[in-house]
């Protein structure tokens, strides 16, 4: 290994100091399509015979090779599900030779294999994972459309090691391999995009519609010239060009979908239009594409959920969700060696949720029920703008791209009530899935209840990015192997900020009769909830009546200031990396250097409840804290040709990601109190919750390893071995026995714990048969190993949110009518966090769906999804199955719609 490393660095020196070596050679500029020229081709790989040199189409179809000499070549392309396209070629000195090229397959006509339907997307997915330098798993524009998904986190589910974390039953968050979302990187045609939820770094990818994308491209290892921070893996999510499509193209899709639980139904609209443009004498130099998408979706869910010991929660939810996303995308390419282009996406996702609930606390003839309403709106959204160049000097390639993205949660005048009630019998064991209780007929009737407290909340947070790169790549010959240099830099600069302001009521409440706010009894399918709150109602009375209500100023004031934190990073990245192919070797090894300056600012807010010398008050204090650290970060990636249709990969990676924002930030919320004991003496407790500015970065030391078999046509059979050891995994724990906190019972602080460690297999079979059969499955089974602390002890256990096992199968048929498709997906418990001396178990979630088509022509089709088939509900639990955390029901939910495309 030490040999091959030393022959790629000298091969780099002397590309560097031979900038003339070149200079009677000449090029060949080439691009593949379908034999209507509106299709093209990503991902297939193309080979000069006589120099063994090999290079993969763009996502235009496009291909180059450099520095060769005068003469003539054979040149052989191979793409999946056809067969290969042998063609001669003949280069000049000082010129750049063009041609266009069409596959084509003796058995089949080519429409019908890799150009529409389902088979297209394996084809174009399949293609793009062979011909990558590093271990890849791909989504095509293609795929995403053959699947009733309705964002870009449901599309991710289906590849090998991906599964979702779901909120209200739709897909959110992507783990990659069983691994927090949070240790993921996601970037939007080459930009990182930043959370637009409070205190994370995971990007919840559903405000993404399916629409809107061109492509989806996990990466499971990393190269030089890709940020660090994708411990679990890196996403990128591509938008539409217009030179991904020959010509003018446009779509319009019109759908109605119908929710079961809640029988409500909902409309969306898609639409996408490309066109070139000729400019200046020249053709098809200028490109726009542009795409909206728009879905208002109502639905609802039914909840009940424990405590695990002496409380029981009943919640009945009505949402709607409603996405808005927009696209708008230009290409100018005045000729083969410049490229410009502008990138834009914009994404709106507004939550208006109204949640009812019954919460019993169990206490003998102490026991209390309290009547919960919340009825908030929230909106998220997502903009990112790009802008950069690819220009061909001579023998070098230079890129580069500046970039600017915003997220923001905004969550204005969110309104909670809560009423409570004392003296009724009730009684739960809190046992089995759904528990039981019994309660007395009052318990149900709003007019047995008093009015408690009134919240009142303002919530934003924002998240910024400026980012700017360059690239600098060069191909060269070294030692009669082909190879590459690549070295570049880039800035990011970003900051987080989030901003809470609560208000709470909690007085002057005797003269009002909950009785006012009754309304029908819900449609709850989990047992008896009683009267229902009006929504209205409680709105209109809150307006009205506000300017009289009693503030708890203190309990607002620690809130409001212990909850808002200012974060900003300073990113600087640099790298050097090297490609050669030696036979059917290829190496792609290098280094990579990040510094991060790291700020925070928020405040240490005290509140003092002090009986000895009367005083109640809070006081803030402002905190302020800094950190400064840099890694050097080796990587290599190799891949081995084993036969023309099997392929091994051998990777190791250093890879990092940054502490969460709420858990780095600079707060403290600490509650001291001093009140009389029995003895006529006064005793003080002091308890805090803390950020923890000083946190460490995770760790990751990465080994992979996969073999590839790709038995001719379209498909694949895969196995892969993946091995992590992640250092500074970050735990809970009560740190009050520290010298700075001497005089406390208790401060919880997030703090770096001991390593983790994460290993598994990966399988995957894809396969297309001529009778329009379609058959794919993948399961991936890891174990992991991590320690925490569970009711302050050392314990071992797994890691968060991972899963052993993760599994998809798909059984799909297509004919020149009919597209049809059953999936299945299955994810296996996991431990999602530790709660006080109990483990909180997520159980495992197996959903069934089904996407049929029928095409009334080659431009027009209809389409029929049904989703969760077999209602399968979300369900938690502690230590064991038979103790309710949490049952959340969401009914099925039926599409139907109708797609035209030009």
């Amino acid at each position: 290994m030490q040999h091959r490393l030393s022959t790629l660095t000298t091969a780099c020196v002397a590309a560097l100091i031979s900038t003339g070596a070149f200079a009677d050679q000449g090029s060949f500029v080439g691009k593949l399509s379908d034999s209507a020229k509106q299709v093209y081709f990503e991902g297939a790989q193309v080979r000069l015979k006589e120099l063994n040199l090999t290079t993969t189409t763009r996502r235009d179809g496009s291909f180059r090779f450099t520095n060769l000499d005068a003469g003539t070549y054979t040149l052989e392309i191979s793409y999946l599900g056809t067969a290969p396209v042998t063609k001669t070629i003949t280069i000049a000195e000082n010129q750049t030779r063009t041609g266009e090229f069409t596959l084509s397959d003796n058995r089949s006509p080519i429409e019908d294999v890799v150009v529409y339907g389902q088979r297209a997307g394996q084809a174009g997915a399949l293609n793009m994972q062979r011909s990558a330098d590093s271990i890849k798993s791909i989504v095509s524009s293609d795929a995403i459309g053959q699947f009733p998904d309705q964002n870009v986190a449901e599309a991710l589910q289906r590849l090998p090691g991906l599964s979702i974390e779901r909120d209200q039953g739709e897909g959110r968050f992507v783990g990659i391999r069983g691994l927090d979302p949070n240790l993921n990187n996601v970037t939007v045609n080459g930009v990182n995009i930043p959370s637009p939820e409070a205190g994370v770094r995971s990007v919840a990818l559903d405000v993404f519609p399916s629409e809107l994308v061109e492509g989806l491209e996990v990466s499971k290892t990393v190269t030089p010239d890709m940020d660090a921070d994708a411990i679990g893996g890196s996403i990128e999510v591509k938008s539409l060009s217009a030179f991904d499509r020959a010509g003018q193209s446009a779509s319009l899709t019109v759908q109605g979908s119908q929710n079961q639980l809640r029988d409500q139904t909902s409309p969306k609209v898609s639409a996408s239009y490309t066109n070139r443009y000729d400019l200046a004498g020249k053709q098809d130099v200028l490109g726009i594409a542009t795409a909206v998408s728009w879905f208002d979706r109502d639905f609802g869910s039914d909840n009940i959920e424990t405590n695990g010991e002496d409380e029981l929660e009943q919640r009945h939810y009505t949402v709607n969700r409603e996405r808005l996303g927009a696209a708008l995308n230009l290409d100018y390419r005045p000729d083969f060696n410049n490229q410009y282009y502008l990138r834009t996406l914009y994404s709106e996702f507004s939550d208006t949720e109204f949640r009812q609930a019954n919460i019993f606390v169990f206490d003998g003839e102490d026991s209390e029920v309290e009547r919960e309403s919340k009825d908030r709106f929230e909106e998220q959204q997502i903009f990112s703008v790009t802008a950069g160049a690819e220009h061909q000097l001579d023998q070098w390639l230079l890129t580069y791209q500046a970039g600017y993205s915003e997220s923001s949660e905004d969550e204005p005048d969110a309104l909670y009530y809560v009423f409570k009630t004392d003296g009724f019998a009730i009684n739960s064991d809190l046992l089995d899935q759904i528990p039981y209780v019994e309660q007395e007929a009052g318990v149900s009737q709003l007019s047995n209840y008093e009015l408690d407290e009134i919240e009142f909340a303002s919530n934003q947070a924002e998240d910024q990015e400026y980012s700017i790169k360059v690239d600098i790549a060069r191909d060269l010959t070294f030692s009669g192997h082909a190879a590459q240099i690549k070295f570049g830099s880039k800035y990011r600069n970003r900051e987080k900020q989030q901003n809470t302001n609560v208000t709470f009521f909690d007085g002057d409440f005797d003269d009002i009769d909950p009785g006012m706010f009754a309304d029908e009894t819900p449609d709850w399918g989990l047992g008896d909830f009683g009267q229902g709150l009006d929504k209205a109602a409680l709105r209109s009375y809150f307006n009205t009546s506000r300017s009289g209500f009693e503030i708890a100023k203190l309990d607002s004031e620690i809130e409001s200031n212990g909850e808002s934190f200012v974060n900003e990073e300073d990113i600087f990245a640099a790298y050097l990396m090297g490609k050669i192919d030696m036979d059917n070797l290829r190496i792609v090894a290098g280094l990579r250097y990040e510094k991060t300056d790291f700020s925070t600012s928020g405040q240490r807010v005290e509140l003092i409840e002090d009986e000895l010398n009367d005083i109640e008050q809070v006081v803030n204090t402002p905190w302020i804290a800094e950190q400064n650290y840099d890694y050097l970060l080796p990587s290599l990636n190799m891949r081995y040709a084993i036969s023309d249709n099997m392929l091994a990969r051998f990777a190791y990676t250093q890879t990092v990601a940054r502490p969460k924002f709420e858990e780095s930030a600079a707060f403290q919320i600490i509650e001291s109190k001093t009140e009389e004991n029995d003895e006529g003496g006064f005793d003080t407790e002091r308890e805090a919750e803390v950020g923890n500015p000083e946190l460490k970065p995770f760790e990751s030391d990465n080994i992979d390893l996969t073999l590839e078999y790709y038995p001719g046509g379209i498909g694949v059979l895969s196995a892969g071995y993946f091995y992590k050891d992640i250092s500074n995994f970050v735990i809970f724990a009560d740190v009050a026995d520290l010298p700075e906190w001497d005089g406390f019972d208790e401060v919880v602080q997030p703090i770096n714990g001991e390593d983790a460690k994460l290993q598994g297999i990966e399988l995957a079979w894809v396969k297309t048969f001529d009778s329009g059969l379609l058959l794919a499955a993948n399961a991936t089974f890891s174990d992991s190993e991590a320690v925490t602390l569970l009711d302050g002890e050392r314990f071992e256990t797994s890691l968060p949110n991972q899963s052993d096992r993760v599994g998809n199968f798909t059984l799909g048929y297509e004919d020149n009518h009919w597209s049809l498709r059953l999936t299945m997906t299955h994810k296996s418990e996991n431990l999602e966090e530790v709660d006080g001396d109990m483990l909180l178990m997520e159980d495992s979630h197996q959903q069934l769906d089904f996407s049929g088509k029928y095409y009334i022509s080659e431009d027009m089709h209809l389409y029929l999804n049904a989703i969760n088939i077999t209602d399968e509900p979300f369900y938690a639990y502690f230590n064991q199955r038979s103790r309710n955390a949490q049952y959340e029901e969401y009914g099925r939910t039926f599409e139907l719609g109708f797609t035209w495309k030009m």
